[in-house]
């Protein structure tokens, strides 16, 4: 079984495969030595670590030498924080895609936001840029289908937006995708709701909202990101020693 099919098998609902995530080919190394069972990146660190903003500020060549670098330096399957696929079109994000997939990373995130704008793409466009992304990277590609519906809402709105969610997840099974992505959304019974209405394997991301570790495998959730919190302790650890450096002796 190669290193695709390897990193789907991780997702068990109910058992969740946590992702902590890196930003270069050393973060990802020192997460490897720490027995994770695979790489993933995150856009909003992968981007600050080379001096840009989130939101595709980091242009896509530089991101895809990033990636090949880290699939080089290591064994684990790595899945990438593609943001938007850099593209508006099914066909500009399926020859993204097909890049991605050229550098030996076996899945993606792909968010249906505006990328640098507002708002979020309707479901059923949203649907054909995930099915010619699809047919861009073969069967075993991980897509891992993001919503932003709860990122741009507050946590008292979700509830309100969690059947278009659930719309959503359902419509992006059908295209293609191999997981959905629900970052922000923390209230354990709406997550128990998506688990069981959207097929594929649902992704949480973690936050001080999020429900209990517990809560989230009675829910079913399959996978559970760490996204830039990872990033910024350590960021804050090299602050905080450099601070005790320079300190006034």
């Amino acid at each position: 079984m190669g290193k695709a099919q390897d990193f789907a098998t991780l997702h068990v609902k109910g058992a969740p495969v946590e992702l902590y995530n890196c930003w270069d080919a050393g973060s990802a190394a020192a997460i490897a030595a720490g027995g994770a069972p695979a790489i993933a990146t995150g856009s909003w660190g992968v981007a600050a670590a080379l001096g840009y903003g989130d939101g595709q500020d980091l242009p896509m060549a530089e991101l895809l030498a990033l990636v090949a670098r880290i699939v080089v330096a290591n064994d684990l399957p790595v899945t990438v924080d593609f943001e938007g696929a850099y593209g508006d079109s099914p066909a500009e994000v399926a020859a993204n895609a097909k890049a991605l997939a050229a550098t030996g990373a076996v899945g993606m995130n792909f968010e249906d936001r505006y990328v640098g704008g507002t708002g979020i793409w309707p479901v059923a466009e949203q649907a054909g840029r995930i099915a010619a992304i699809r047919d861009a990277v073969g069967p075993d590609f991980f897509i891992n289908a993001r919503t932003d519906l709860f990122l741009q809402s507050g946590a008292g709105a979700h509830a309100g937006v969690i059947d278009e969610a659930i719309a959503r997840g359902q419509a992006y099974e059908a295209a293609g995708a191999s997981g959905f992505f629900v970052p922000k959304l923390g209230d354990g019974a709406l997550i128990t709701q998506v688990c069981a209405d959207v097929p594929l394997p649902v992704n949480v991301m973690m936050h001080d909202g999020l429900a209990a570790l517990d809560v989230l495998q009675a829910a079913g959730v399959a996978r559970i990101s760490y996204g830039p919190s990872s990033y910024v302790a350590a960021m804050q650890e090299v602050t905080r020693v450099t601070k005790a450096i320079y300190a006034p002796r």
